[in-house]
């Protein structure tokens, strides 16, 4: 939930007159107490709802600020009381740590000021995760997935991994199906997430999904990387499990998941905090213009996603670092790299139409970039940010979207860097591809063999660069990530998950046998 003490008065970080308080981290900061409190008067609404579960961050600074965990528990216990409904939480990276200077919220701390949320009536407890009864049929494990001693990490060790295992056998011994709740993920949520968002996936995962699909869990919710995603994966003995992230409620798309269970089925839908209170919202913090407020009341998503892509861009546009990229001074390739991300930063700030834009820049190239509703390639970068972060997404890499990005990056290369030698630019495309590693190769080449003439090395380079963060944001992996449904814990056809399982593994592997085969000949052909 990342709830925030707001601000005093608003802080500035852009010249934009409605967006430029979007933040770096592209949180509604000053506004996620309404938020919340909208959300918790949804589900109060729905007597559908039974249980309420927090798959961690309930607050933005807990460790730090132990008020705003306090202030987070008052909502919660309220919204108890009135209601009836059970709110399980466990805790997130942002919400403890070892207590010391800059930490004042330890494991002892959030245990005791949420302990009428999952603790103090909890079957099983070690340390910070415990196991609670939901309903008849179900029990839920919540597991503290953390180290407190890190900032974003997971904290996952064998004695954890085995807990969850021995208390779903516990459950099952019981008449009861497990669900498990931990905060970071545990499948991808994003094409290579080990890879381009290491600390948000717990480590050796899929050998931990395996064992915990073994041990008859289904479905996990979890949280951390801030998208509405929905990942299956099914393990060599056939077993299926799912698992659910969420994105921050206070974050675009404003979502939360509602789940229905049934013995044949486990329905899914997201649900949406399309307004709040902007009255309350005036009264506590200063500096809200009339028009900023008329455009939240149009309707609060729509708000909330231009203020994401205005916070994502303010971002990215300070995270072309050398840390970021994966180089350093000391690479061949530096200095090339470090001009080819400058430049494509500048051009991404160039209006995309009209005079003096990237558009009339490009025709100079023979480059044509069609005409959109878009006013730079940041709008477009940060238009595959955000579908991203809702889910469902339908980029196909060359759909126009995609097409305008790689475009501008082709006027980079074009219109700046042609006295460089070919060879320097399949040097450095080559070492950026071994950093990625193979995952990423299939999606270079589709893009380069899908325009297959007038390729330049440049291009190829800035290709290498680009793909793994375009396929990330632009493509999904064919499960429906916000409505829809899945297998409920009372179908049991492993035979038929094995030989999809095989099925899909076979042709995996074929297809990036295939992928790469085209790459070696696109090499030959380039350097012939």
């Amino acid at each position: 939930m990342h709830y925030n003490v707001p601000d005093e008065e608003l802080e500035w970080f852009s010249e934009d007159p409605i967006y430029g308080y979007a933040n770096r981290r592209a949180a509604m900061e000053n506004e996620s107490g309404l938020i919340i409190d909208e959300m918790l008067r949804q589900c109060a609404e729905n007597d559908d709802i039974q249980f309420l579960l927090i798959s961690g961050d309930l607050a933005d600074n807990g460790k730090s600020i132990i008020e705003e965990h306090y202030a987070v528990a008052e909502k919660l216990k309220n919204f108890e009381e009135t209601t009836g409904k059970q709110v399980y939480v466990i805790p997130g990276n942002h919400d403890y740590g070892i207590p010391g200077e800059y930490c004042v919220t330890g494991a002892e701390e959030f245990n005791e000021i949420y302990a009428d949320f999952g603790f103090d009536h909890a079957l099983a407890v070690d340390g910070l995760s415990y196991t609670a009864n939901l309903g008849d049929k179900y029990r839920l494990i919540a597991l503290d997935s953390n180290d407190p001693n890190k900032s974003t990490e997971d904290g996952m060790t064998d004695h954890k991994v085995q807990w969850v295992i021995d208390q779903a056998d516990k459950a099952y011994a019981d008449g009861r199906y497990p669900i498990l709740m931990l905060h970071h993920n545990l499948l991808d949520h994003m094409p290579a997430q080990r890879i381009l968002s290491h600390n948000f996936i717990i480590r050796n995962h899929t050998a931990t999904a395996n064992k915990w699909a073994d041990a008859g869990i289904k479905l996990v919710f979890s949280g951390h990387e801030h998208c509405s995603d929905a990942t299956t994966h099914t393990s060599p003995s056939g077993n299926t499990i799912s698992d659910f992230a969420t994105t921050s409620l206070t974050m675009y798309p404003l979502q939360y998941r509602y789940m229905e269970m049934s013995e044949d089925t486990i329905t899914y839908e997201a649900k949406t905090v399309d307004s709040i209170d902007t009255d309350a919202l005036v009264e506590m913090v200063d500096g809200y213009s009339d028009e900023q407020i008329a455009e939240m009341n149009k309707g609060l998503n729509a708000f909330a996603k231009q203020y994401l892509k205005n916070g994502v861009e303010y971002r990215l546009e300070r995270g072309f670092n050398d840390e970021q990229l994966g180089i350093k001074p000391s690479d061949i390739y530096y200095t090339l790299v470090r001009d080819v991300v400058d430049t494509f930063s500048n051009v991404l700030n160039m209006p995309l139409y009209g005079e003096g834009s990237a558009q009339e820049l490009a025709r100079e190239y023979n480059i044509e970039i069609p005409d959109s509703d878009y006013k730079d390639g940041w709008d477009v970068a940060t238009e595959l940010v955000a579908a991203h972060y809702a889910g469902s997404e339908d980029y196909p890499l060359y759909e126009k979207d995609v097409k305008i990005l790689f475009l501008v990056m082709s006027l980079v290369i074009k219109s700046e860097f042609d006295y460089i030698d070919d060879q320097v630019f399949y040097q450095a495309a080559a070492a950026v591809i071994a950093a990625q590693g193979i995952d990423s190769i299939t999606t270079i080449i589709d893009m380069i063999t899908a325009e297959n003439e007038g390729v330049t090395a440049g291009e190829y380079l800035l290709v290498a660069i680009a793909s793994p963060l375009l396929d990330s944001f632009a493509n999904d992996d064919g499960v429906d990530d916000n409505n829809g449904a899945i297998d409920g814990y009372g179908n049991t056809d492993t035979a038929g998950s094995i030989g999809a399982n095989l099925a899909t593994t076979a042709l995996d592997l074929a297809n990036k046998f295939y992928t790469f085969l085209r790459y070696l000949v696109k090499i030959l052909n380039l350097w012939l």
